[in-house]
This record gives structure tokens, sequence and C-alpha cells, in this order.
């Protein structure tokens, strides 16, 4: 049993600095890097791939909408066709970055605003997963179970990961519990428990007390969530007794 572990990455801008990228690297398979629209600018897009070569970690391309004053977390009123083009412009910035260091891009995650709303949203969906489809046949997608970037990426043919999140809560349908940043992890070994439980059941607790029904193709920790590190080496200690190996999603992909 094999599943990926995903981390946002290359947050920061100019002289801010976001994020555990130094330690969090070392410890996942993929990185979602920032293209430049809520977070990263070409210097920070360059050493966070240069750091992801270094450690054999999978690239891939984490575009939100433009709002670096609110980090992208602010839903915003575009057409479809903004929103297509605002997804090609940052992945194709991020993918010759990553060719300079002779990488292929794997995958694609949205970012913040983007993400919740692609995955409620069909038209926004399409837009994101047709403009993605005019500049490769082969990026993963990531998105949440239940959602219509699953729905119209089975539609178009598109291949698309599941996702669950280790530090957030998750929903009955297997959403998640947005909040602007992650709480404070205590408990590491419960929140390790419940991501083996994730990956060899399929289920998940939510805040009601109730199972969700999740499929787990990748796994994300956020690098700024107070503790991941932590969380991030408890999971690795877990999954090593559960006999749980991690691998990127384009290395797991049938």
């Amino acid at each position: 049993m094999k599943v990926d572990l995903n981390c946002d990455m290359g947050e920061s801008f100019g002289l801010y600095q976001m994020g555990n990228d130094e330690e969090m690297m070392a410890l996942i398979s993929s990185a979602n890097i920032a293209c430049g629209f809520h977070a990263g600018d070409p210097h920070v897009m360059r050493r966070s791939v240069e750091l992801a070569k270094a450690h054999g970690v999978s690239v891939g391309s984490h575009p939100g909408f433009p709002d670096m004053m609110g980090f992208g977390r602010r839903y915003m009123t575009c057409t479809p066709e903004e929103i297509r083009d605002y997804v090609i412009y940052q992945t194709g910035a991020l993918r010759e970055f990553a060719r300079a260091y002779k990488l292929d891009l794997a995958h694609c995650k949205p970012h913040g605003a983007l993400y919740m709303m692609a995955m409620e949203d069909e038209k926004i969906a399409r837009a994101m997963l047709e403009g993605l489809a005019e500049i490769s046949d082969d990026l993963i997608v990531y998105a949440l179970n239940n959602s219509a970037v699953v729905e119209v990426g089975k539609q178009m043919g598109m291949p698309v990961a599941c996702e669950v999140f280790a530090d957030r809560e998750h929903t009955a349908d297997g959403s998640i519990v947005m909040t602007r940043s992650g709480s404070a992890i205590h408990d590491y070994q419960a929140m390790a428990e419940r991501v083996v439980r994730m990956v060899r059941e399929g289920k998940v607790r939510t805040p009601d007390g109730d199972d969700a029904t999740v499929r787990v193709d990748t796994i994300c920790i956020h690098g700024d969530t107070p503790g991941a590190v932590e969380l991030t080496r408890a999971i690795h200690a877990a999954f090593r007794e559960a006999g749980i190996a991690i691998g990127s999603v384009k290395d797991n992909w049938r």
C-alpha cells in the first residue's frame, strides 16, 4: 500500500517568509509550489524547485486567485475565461522553472478560494480543467472527494487524485472545514492514527462524530500549520508500523 504526501510550498514572497519548506521538503513526496499570484515570486519559485529536486520530490503547480494581500483566500468573482487563463499563466511559469532543472510537472493543486470554488462550482471546475488540458495531457489534478472537479474530470477523461487532509477536519461528504490557518496540533499520535485509518479503511471521523467515506490518493499537510513538521514525522512512524509506503501520485498512478 502506497500513498502520496503533499505540502503547499514556496509561499514566501520577497522578505516575507512562510512555512517550513526546508524541513517539510525532506518529509513529503509531492510539493505544490505557489506560482506568484497568491504568494511566491520568481526567486522563491526557483529555490522551491531546486529544493524539491534535491530531495527527489515531485513538483506540481499551486495556482490561486490574483490576491496577494488576501493570500488567495478571498472568494473572487471571475469569468470562466479568466480562471482558465490564470491557471495556464501560473502553471506555465512554474513549468519553465521545472524545465530548467530537468523536471516535469506532475500535478496541479489549486490554492485557497480557487480550490474551494472549483470543488463546488462545475463551471469553475471545467474552466480550470480545460486550461490545464490545453497545456498538458497528463497533469494529475488534486481534488476533494465528491467534488465538481472529480465529476468534471471524469467527463473530460482527465486524471484526478482524491485528496484528504492531515490537519483539517472533514465533513460528511468528504470535503473539509476551511480555516484561515491551521489550529495548533497537540496530539500528534492521534492525528497520525486518523490518517492511517483514512488510508487503510477509507473512513474519517467528522466533527459531528459520524464516519465519512473517503478515497485517499494524496494527503495534504500544510507547512505553516504549527506543529506540521512533528505531525509529519508522526505520520511517517505510523505508516511504517502500518506497512504504508509514501510515494508521489505520479509514481502511484495506474
